[in-house]
């Protein structure tokens, strides 16, 4: 098998993800060494952020990274930094196939493809209803649904509710490609229970971006109103902060924990120990932490949209998307019922390590890379 040149840039911003990272940080972490290790030469463009220094040009685990310079603005970060990856592509023939994450660098696709390069776009969520966005950016997210439709040599998407978004509003066909679930086994050198005072079994969790679309406001609201003696601990932050990120922060109830962005064992090990996550998204791609949730076998309540329901079937405790009358009540529900929780918790464990590998999602990627 004739070995791949590929280069891939977009969503991400870092190998491995740092702060500010979030899903799209996760799949380059999970699939790009998957891909090296097959044999493939993957080089990866990387972010550097105003005031940082720490980040240089270097190999992870098989994955060449090559770091960039870039603004701090959301959306025109990805969009400065995409345009210098493309031509520094193009300038100096560095790779044959072109892995671009998110439909909003599809705009790249002329330019690459002009160049003779083979082009692969991942479709994530469907970004123009996020409310983080203004008018233009909903707008430019519009427009480069059609760039996404018509100019890559191949689309894949994450799930099949945005795929077949896409099918019937421009009569083709693309191609799916879910995430992976698999979780390395958890260090037991992580301190983040005690360093945040944390017993196991004793607090509802969330990791994630501090974004309106993942219904954080909900969550705090809901359990501020909940009669309990367990905490909230909320992990992330917004890698722009703004004030919906300050008006998160200003809750009174001293149940409610920040701990932060944390990766890797500390972050597995918050939701492990997790009396159950919660996921309260307004909007979702294929959400990676839902899957890190479930191949953990921690109980899940999660927001009934369709995203998260084709992930989870029965296995999770839903509310009804939006609604913080109802999320409350199954909070409360679950506090007192905890045999049923653990039941849903081990069946979808099975579930999702069935469904979600990211060994046959490596090779399926490759497979795409070479048609």
């Amino acid at each position: 098998m004739k070995n791949l040149r590929i280069a891939a840039f977009g969503g991400f911003r870092s190998i491995p993800p740092k702060a500010g990272g979030a899903g799209a940080d996760k799949f380059a972490f999970e699939l790009y060494p998957r891909i090296a290790r097959r044999g493939h030469r993957i080089l990866a463009y990387c972010r550097i952020y105003p005031g940082d220094t720490t980040q240089k040009n270097c190999d992870f685990e098989g994955v060449q990274l090559k770091y960039f310079k870039t603004v701090s603005k959301a959306g025109f970060d990805s969009f400065f930094h995409s345009c210098m990856a493309t031509f520094d592509i193009i300038i100096h023939n560095r790779a044959d196939v072109i892995h671009l994450q998110s439909g909003a660098n599809s705009i790249w696709s002329v330019f690459l493809r002009l160049a003779g390069k083979r082009v692969i776009v991942s479709q994530f969520a469907m970004d123009w209803k996020r409310d983080k966005w203004p008018w233009y950016g909903k707008l430019f997210y519009r427009i480069s649904n059609y760039l996404t439709a018509y100019l890559p040599n191949k689309v894949v998407f994450d799930n099949i509710f945005t795929q077949e978004y896409f099918e019937k509003k421009f009569k083709r066909k693309y191609s799916f490609i879910p995430y992976g679930s698999e979780v390395p086994a958890i260090s037991k050198n992580s301190d983040a229970l005690k360093r945040f005072n944390l017993t196991a079994g004793n607090y509802f969790l969330f990791v994630g971006r501090f974004i309106p679309d993942k219904g954080l406001h909900l969550l705090i609201e809901a359990f501020e109103n909940l009669k309990t003696d367990k905490k909230l601990v909320l992990v992330g932050g917004d890698p722009n902060p703004g004030s919906y990120e300050s008006a998160i922060r200003n809750t009174k109830d001293e149940r409610i924990i920040f701990t932060g962005y944390m990766y890797g064992d500390d972050t597995n090990t918050l939701i492990k120990n997790a009396f159950a996550y919660v996921q309260p998204s307004l909007i979702e791609g294929l959400s990676p932490v839902i899957l890190t949730v479930m191949a953990l076998g921690t109980p899940l309540i999660c927001s009934d949209i369709r995203e998260n329901l084709f992930i989870t079937g029965e296995n999770a405790f839903h509310f009804k998307s939006g609604n913080v009358k109802d999320l409350m009540a199954v909070l409360d529900f679950t506090l007192k019922n905890y045999e049923a929780l653990q039941q849903k918790a081990l069946a979808g464990k099975t579930d999702v390590q069935l469904r979600f590998n990211w060994e046959s999602v490596s090779d399926q990627y490759i497979e795409l890379f070479k048609k």
